[in-house]
């Protein structure tokens, strides 16, 4: 049934998409606040590299696919000394890396989960990070407030696209980036282009990161069915498989046989 549910997530209406993703969103993070799950994105790797990538703290290593795809669409810009917004902030991790290894002046992980929010504030305390509640589509700060928006892996999730990249040229600073990342089915791909042409945004770097996700998910595997055993009563597993992205997936078959896109765009306001 709830694998029913999650599918039904993706094929209905925007308005009814986003109120499911809301009250998942803080299902998830009421159901699992004790556990460490810091990350909800895809990852990323190299498939054609062997090197390590990343130089990352020891207790930053085990999530390190996870903080690739962040660093990923981070670090198409210089943020140190820079306000920095994530649109879809989660469980907090990304924040907390940002934070951390790329000193922002300042960076604030807003989400539309109340719950998630609240976990995060419980969870992190570094000085330069705070979290709030927001609508990504109507975002509770002035014109003009940040040097640099991110959103990763969470626009799929929205009522309208386009009331969301409105919003984030507002809050933008003259000549700020804003830096997404996420999947679309390939059908989509033509409209959600023309919104971002119709933005007044100037692209300045974009790359389909397809099989970057794919074999990151393929190196996650095994770690996940393990949480998934361990912390997931039997009788929706398969629906957390789904949503975890495994190799069984259907999103994993659909990026394997490129029926999803995933793609990564960096823009810079004018």
């Amino acid at each position: 049934m709830l694998t029913r549910l999650l599918r039904y997530f993706t094929s209905a209406s925007p308005k009814v998409r986003r109120t499911l993703w809301k009250h998942w969103y803080q299902l998830l993070a009421n159901r699992y606040n004790k556990l460490n799950w810091p990350f909800m994105n895809y990852g990323y790797a190299n498939p054609n590299e062997n090197e390590k990538g990343l130089h990352l703290q020891e207790e930053d290593k085990e999530d390190r696919y996870f903080i690739q795809l962040y660093h990923h669409v981070a670090s198409v810009a210089d943020l140190s000394g820079k306000d920095v917004l994530e649109v879809g902030s989660g469980r907090g991790g990304g924040c907390s890396y940002i934070a951390r290894y790329l000193n922002p002046k300042s960076i604030k992980g807003m989400d539309f989960s109340g719950n998630a929010v609240n976990l995060c504030n419980q969870r992190y305390s570094i000085p330069n990070l705070t979290f709030c509640q927001g609508d990504a589509e109507a975002m509770p700060f002035d014109d003009r407030s940040f040097d640099v928006i991110l959103n990763v892996e969470s626009s799929h999730c929205y009522g309208s696209m386009k009331k969301f990249v409105s919003e984030a040229v507002r809050v933008l600073k003259p000549g700020g980036i804003f830096s997404w990342a996420d999947l679309r089915p390939q059908e989509e791909i033509p409209a959600l282009n023309r919104i971002f042409s119709n933005s007044g945004l100037q692209l300045i770097k974009e790359k389909d990161i397809t099989l970057n996700v794919i074999h990151a998910l393929g190196l996650m595997n095994d770690r996940k069915l393990k949480l998934i055993k361990k912390h997931v009563p039997k009788l929706v597993r398969k629906s957390f498989k789904d949503f975890a992205g495994t190799t069984e997936s259907k999103i994993y078959n659909a990026l394997k046989q490129r029926k999803k896109i995933y793609l990564s765009k960096v823009f810079k306001s004018k």
